[in-house]
């Protein structure tokens, strides 16, 4: 009886063994998976601080595509409206959309007139005038209008205030209303539009070719002009078309230039041009010396 006892509590005794070491066995491959859990996730959080300190997380530079993203050419039906001419429309991809270009009017009034147009503020108004001009578009067209508002206007070939290309643009650039409505703004408030102002002409909701090029100062409440450049040269060309006499136009406005026709003869636009490269002056020790008279 107490060898089989004892038999009995050997084998108890190598089965709660082989329990233990099991358990062991299984705390020690649960332990062996946690810490090459850590091991991974240090790892990962290592790669992560490593690649946000190098600045992979930053946001890739794009480039500056407003234009393309903005400029919109809404056709315009050539059919309805037989004023206008289709002539295309202008790139819809690398368009510019910083610095300015030159734009260049002559007339049949004088001096040229030289304008800044600003392709950063009114990008797609930029593009349209230089895709214009590029096809001659202004050339030998009248100035059809002087406005009561201190404007010359041109841009339509018809002369009709109803012609242009036959695709359309949005407003862009106009300016924060006057506070008030006065044409002679109070002294420490500058005009809506100051004298030189170059503008597109607003139709309803959309631009075309025509613009303004303002002589005398304007303010209004109701803005509603894109402001595309400013005059730089030949502003007394556009204050001598300003003062024309004028007459009806057919629709009862008296704004129609009197007796001589003021014609574009071109228009072109231009980037501007680079700085001419100086010339170093010479030092004194770079300087070729004089050579001395012989002593004879």
């Amino acid at each position: 009886m107490a060898s089989s006892r004892d038999r009995q509590r050997k084998l108890a005794r190598a089965k709660l063994d082989r329990q233990m070491a099991r358990r062991a066995a299984r705390v020690r491959r649960r332990r062996q998976i946690q810490a090459g859990v850590g091991a991974v996730v240090v790892l990962v959080l290592i790669v992560l601080g490593s690649a946000w300190g190098l600045g992979a997380f930053d946001r890739a530079p794009t480039e500056n595509t407003a234009a393309d993203e903005v400029c919109l050419w809404t056709p315009q039906d050539a059919t309805a409206n037989t004023n206008l001419t289709d002539v295309g429309t202008p790139a819809t991809t690398g368009l510019p959309t910083e610095g300015t270009r030159t734009m260049t009017v002559v007339t049949n009034q004088g001096a040229p007139v030289t304008a800044e147009l600003d392709v950063a503020a009114a990008p797609c108004s930029v593009a349209s005038i230089t895709h214009l001009a590029g096809r001659s578009f202004y050339d030998n067209t009248k100035c059809h209008e002087i406005t009561t508002e201190g404007a010359v206007r041109c841009g339509d070939p018809s002369g009709s205030g109803l012609g242009g290309p036959a695709y359309s643009f949005h407003d862009e650039n106009v300016p924060a209303a006057a506070p008030s409505p006065s044409a002679s703004p109070a002294p420490d408030q500058p005009a809506t539009y100051p004298s030189g102002t170059v503008a597109m002409v607003h139709t309803p909701g959309a631009n075309g070719s025509q613009f303004l090029i303002f002589f005398k100062d304007f303010s209004t409440a109701d803005p509603k002009y894109s402001i595309v450049g400013r005059v730089t040269s030949g502003l007394e060309t556009v204050e001598k078309i300003g003062g024309r006499p004028t007459v009806d136009n057919g629709s009862g406005a008296k704004v129609k230039p009197k007796d001589d026709d003021v014609v574009i003869q071109s228009l072109t636009v231009t980037e501007p041009a680079p700085s001419p490269a100086t010339t170093p002056t010479p030092t004194e020790s770079s300087a070729t010396p004089a050579p001395s008279p012989s002593a004879g």
